[in-house]
């Protein structure tokens, strides 16, 4: 990291923590405890004769309370559990969602209140508009430090925002990408080192892999909706929707990507379209286990799912990561999206709440955690901010693998999916007619499409 960069990271730091004292949240000893854990400035104990006496841990009737979506807590808590001790008095709790749901946050709305100050869990293009819209939730902008602002990815800002305004604080970073099994691929007889740029290198290669034996399947990707569809829309073309942000299934970027699974489903294990075996259907799904098992040469999806599941391999090292295909003459774009934090409208602790973000955000043991992995697994999920990747640029540390710089590349042309009240939702209503498509119930794409858009469309009028 450079001199300056380093500097400013210690400023955010260092403001956060010297509020918290003032506000009587942090003791003196605790300041000092994570200056070190921070590896901070020791110029930044000056600050320490200009802060108010030691007060209580907290400045409302209850210590920082947030909850989080159970699967942050599996993947990521052994760094949380570290901030959560360096900082003290944190009753972290994990969520009683299940398949990105928001009943119990709405219900609390209602009665004015709310049992957590936020929630880590959060996906824009999922459930953020109607937390905002139900009340459940408020802006950062009163809390989240300028500098934070900046550093976050532009398109990331983007993503976070509702008509203009903050409303998520990212965390982790997914990006639709390509994996691929090195050995699988070499028997093949095909180049591990020289993955497909297009679709068609893409399905011939796959071909091969069948063909050839090397494995049973040549590819696999995720049937839910806004993990492939989506972004294979994306791939030809981000014109994908309309000015609500609602995904146009008869468009030709759609009807494109529907063709494209169905060709790839000549390759891929047979139990492609099932649902996922937890949450709700959507996690641990089928192409997910057909990897994991090195059953298929090539997955599409967000870049942490071939990472987690090729640690059950019998060598993790021949897992690589890349870019996702395109359409010869297409855009060459994909699907990105964040996991952040919602700050609840009757939470308390706002600021502390903003003070922990701020120290998770540049917590560097979380980012080496989720990256180089741990005993207990490697979620390799990505920051959103900019800062962090020009310091890795500069001084790469030994643990940072070249994946990541690949991912982060995909950022430059990657579009979030729109923030509409049925981001999610849209494709789990249409998913049932375009899949008549491809299970061969329907002979013509478009007919499958126009019958997903009306259910789409019904539903929202309903």
């Amino acid at each position: 990291m450079t001199f300056k960069r380093k500097k400013d990271q210690e400023k955010i730091l260092l403001e956060h923590l010297s509020a918290k004292v003032k506000k009587g949240q942090m003791t003196r000893r605790s300041f000092m405890t994570n200056m070190l854990a921070g590896s901070l400035s020791f110029a930044g104990f000056s600050v320490l004769t200009d802060l108010a006496a030691p007060g209580v841990a907290s400045a409302q009737d209850r210590p920082l309370t947030p909850t989080a979506y159970d699967w942050i807590d599996s993947l990521h808590g052994g760094a949380i559990k570290g901030l959560n001790e360096r900082i003290g008095d944190v009753n972290w709790t994990v969520a009683t969602t299940a398949a990105f749901g928001i009943e119990r946050f709405v219900a609390e709305t209602l009665n004015e209140e709310s049992t957590w100050d936020f929630y880590l869990g959060v996906t824009p293009f999922v459930e953020l508009r109607a937390l905002a819209e139900t009340g459940s939730i408020e802006p950062w902008t009163d809390y989240i430090s300028q500098d934070v602002i900046d550093d976050i990815i532009p398109s990331i800002y983007e993503e976070v925002q509702l008509d203009g305004v903050q409303y998520s604080w990212p965390i982790f970073l997914d990006v639709i990408s390509m994996g691929w099994h090195t050995g699988i691929i070499e028997a093949a007889g095909l180049d591990p080192d020289t993955p497909p740029t297009t679709w068609a290198e893409f399905l011939a290669n796959a071909k091969q892999i069948v063909d050839s034996g090397a494995a049973p399947y040549g590819a696999t990707f995720d049937g839910n909706g806004w993990r492939s569809l989506a972004p294979m829309a994306h791939s030809f073309s981000t014109d994908v929707y309309d000015e609500d942000g609602r995904f146009l299934f008869t468009s030709e970027p759609a009807l494109k990507a529907l063709e494209l699974m169905k060709s790839i489903m000549e390759y891929a294990n047979p139990d492609i379209l099932l649902q996922g075996a937890t949450d709700g259907g959507v996690n641990q799904t089928p192409d997910e286990l057909a990897f994991g098992a090195e059953r298929t040469g090539y997955i599409v999806k967000y870049q942490n799912a071939p990472t987690r599941f090729a640690e059950n391999w019998a060598d993790p090292s021949l897992l690589k990561l890349g870019a996702m295909p395109q359409f010869e003459g297409g855009e060459g774009s994909t699907v990105f999206w964040t996991t952040g934090a919602a700050l609840f409208t009757h939470g308390q602790n706002k600021q502390a709440a903003a003070d922990y973000m701020t120290e998770l955000t540049y917590d560097m043991q979380l980012w080496e955690n989720s990256i180089k992995g741990t005993e207990t697994g490697r979620p390799f999920q990505l920051p959103p901010y900019s800062s962090i990747y020009a310091e890795w640029n500069d001084n790469p540390p030994e643990w940072l693998p070249p994946g990541v710089g690949l991912i982060r590349g995909q950022l430059d042309v990657a579009k979030a999916i729109p923030n509409h009240l049925f981001g999610l939702s849209q494709f789990q209503i249409g998913r049932p007619e375009w899949e008549k498509y491809l299970n061969g119930e329907v002979d013509d794409p478009m007919v499958a499409m126009q019958a997903a858009w009306d259910a789409v469309t019904a539903e929202i009028e309903r």
